[in-house]
């Protein structure tokens, strides 16, 4: 890599379409979880002008109004202006939900293995998933994306507050250039800001009110320079967003919700799925893991990959990649990591705590990087477990 480059990350806004889709998906899967712990969810979700369309797989005890809680859900992200194509109370919801496959339950059930004295749950699919950790924010993640995040999360409050720009509407993107010397962020190069708004508002006050109000209040003060450009609503105007501009569908914006693209992912979508998918709860375990090896010193980067086959209790591979920038051998670090951490998904869930109501707050800027005693995920309780193990 070279000693000088740009780097981009971005962000979208909770009435973006597909995270539209992401927050009702989320909102089924709490709503499952809250009534049955044991539920088994995988709910995918489609928006497109005035529908939402609600399908997938799921076997619960729950009893649920699942028209109710996507009317919620979308009341929440805030479509609920007298001009929405797309609003809570309007919107045509089609329900195809059908319960999880027998086929795949028997993989993934807690049974008893031959010569083995007590049962153990398989993985719940096949795949490869990744957790990431770098010394560059407070939060142990990639400046760039944190510094999209920060800018949607500041738009989202304000609009949801009302006190202030009245005109601003759901549906939001936000993207920060950052350029790296010698592996070190040290300048914002550009930012943009595509925002909804109501009709009429003239560009200068969404421009005025972004670069203030939001850019200059949330990014830091050091990383701006007069030479950082500003591009917002670089089309002009954006009035129609949402469902209506644009088709959502679940699990469109899996970089979004990891590390921005500065970290590596395995491919596999999070919002509407319980723990027992190991492409939601892995990922979160590989966070926790990335995250304690750069908290305790062993690291300024860490990347941690591991996969499962269905069915299987086991992880059929571990692997930690600290890019060169670990204080001790790499072998050692990995060796601390599987004596400290068990990557079955049985032990995930329990050490996680992960059969609780608590997906909606993932669902929005980021699954990693939130102070949140909730998302057990982002704790450092092992730095001194780690810091023991290494030899």
């Amino acid at each position: 890599m070279p000693k000088s480059y740009i780097f981009s990350s971005e962000s979208v806004g909770e009435g973006h379409p597909d995270k539209v889709a992401d927050t009702i998906s989320d909102a089924v899967l709490d709503a499952c979880l809250a009534q049955d712990k044991n539920s088994r969810v995988a709910c995918e979700t489609y928006v497109k002008s005035n529908i939402a369309i609600v399908g997938g797989e799921i076997t619960t005890k729950a009893k649920l109004d699942y028209v109710k809680i996507v009317r919620d859900a979308i009341r929440g992200i805030g479509y609920v202006n007298d001009d929405d194509v797309f609003h809570a109370d309007k919107v045509f919801v089609m329900n195809i939900i059908t319960a999880q496959s027998p086929d795949i339950a028997q993989g993934v059930d807690a049974k008893k293995a031959e010569g083995k004295k007590t049962a153990e749950q398989g993985a719940g699919d096949q795949g490869l998933m990744f957790g990431y950790a770098c010394n560059e924010t407070p939060e142990l993640m990639p400046a760039p994306v944190m510094y999209a995040h920060r800018l949607g999360s500041e738009l989202t409050k304000i609009r949801k507050a009302g006190k202030a720009a009245k005109w601003l509407r759901p549906d939001a993107k936000s993207q920060v250039s950052v350029e790296y010397v010698d592996g070190i962020p040290t300048r914002i190069v550009n930012v943009v800001i595509s925002t909804q708004h109501a009709e009429g508002v003239k560009h200068s006050e969404i421009e005025k009110f972004c670069i203030e109000q939001i850019i200059k209040k949330q990014l830091p003060k050091n990383m701006l320079t007069k030479d950082t450009e500003f591009l917002i609503n670089p089309t002009g105007k954006f009035v129609v967003g949402g469902p209506q501009g644009d088709t959502g569908l679940t699990g469109r914006k899996i970089i979004v919700d990891t590390y921005g693209g500065m970290g590596r992912h395995g491919g596999g979508a999070f919002s509407g799925k319980d723990p027992s998918k190991v492409d939601r709860s892995a990922a979160y375990m590989g966070r926790w893991v990335a995250k304690n090896v750069v908290a305790a010193g062993l690291a300024d980067r860490c990347e941690v990959q591991f996969a499962y086959a269905i069915g299987h209790p086991n992880p059929v591979s571990v692997h930690v990649d600290t890019f060169g920038t670990n204080k001790k051998s790499e072998d050692s670090i990995i060796a601390a990591v599987n004596k400290v951490f068990s990557f079955k998904p049985a032990d995930i869930v329990k050490h996680l705590n992960l059969l609780r109501p608590i997906y909606s707050k993932t669902t929005n800027y980021g699954h990693f990087g939130k102070n949140d005693k909730d998302l057990t995920w982002e704790t450092t309780d092992k730095v001194a477990a780690l810091q023991k193990a290494v030899k």
